[in-house]
């Protein structure tokens, strides 16, 4: 019974309230020490993922050269500074995702999209494995049209791979980046 309830993005006026303040967090990353919310250094840049449970996101990019700090977070949904409680019932629309910041002259925006895709299944839809939700779903949220045209791109790349073999069709989204919670 519980197998045929496919997970569904709620309609905003269905989604929790949330709350007009942000939720306290730490202030920096507790593996590097750095800062994770701006102002970041002059010559980074942010991109921002979603695939999956947002831990094993987070330690997949840590680790690449060139990051300068990641941080956790949620997207994509309609609940102002959500609680990691309330988007896990499904009703804030928010995606549990990771900010990457890095320096572009050390690691490109398409090795970090290479990374993204070759990580996760971008094919299940709203679950990752036994992660089942929408926030788990897959998305790349964007900053800018280079952004944008690189993703889209890449999607492109990676479906024909999936579809030669033998998989089904993308289903990740690629939309301009909301609100970042912390």
């Amino acid at each position: 019974m519980f197998s045929l309830m496919k997970p569904k993005m709620p309609l905003p006026a269905d989604a929790l309230p949330g709350r007009p303040n942000p939720i306290e967090t730490s202030t920096t990353h507790v593996v590097n020490g750095r800062p994770i919310a701006p102002p970041y250094p002059d010559g980074t840049e942010i991109a921002e993922f979603a695939l999956g449970c947002f831990w094993g996101e987070e330690k997949l990019f840590w680790q690449v050269p060139g990051v300068w700090v990641t941080a956790v977070g949620y997207q994509g949904g309609f609940t102002p500074n959500p609680t990691y409680r309330e988007v896990c019932t499904g009703k804030t629309g928010h995606a549990e995702s990771v900010r990457v910041v890095f320096d572009p002259r050390l690691v490109s925006y398409d090795e970090l999209l290479r990374r993204f895709w070759e990580a996760h299944d971008p094919t299940q839809g709203m679950r990752q494995g036994n992660d089942v939700g929408t926030q788990y779903r897959s998305a790349i949220f964007v900053h800018g049209p280079e952004q944008r045209t690189a993703a889209e791109a890449s999607r492109a790349m990676y479906q024909e791979r999936l579809a030669a073999a033998g998989y089904g069709g993308i289903m990740t989204e690629i939309v301009e980046a909301p609100e970042f919670y912390f």
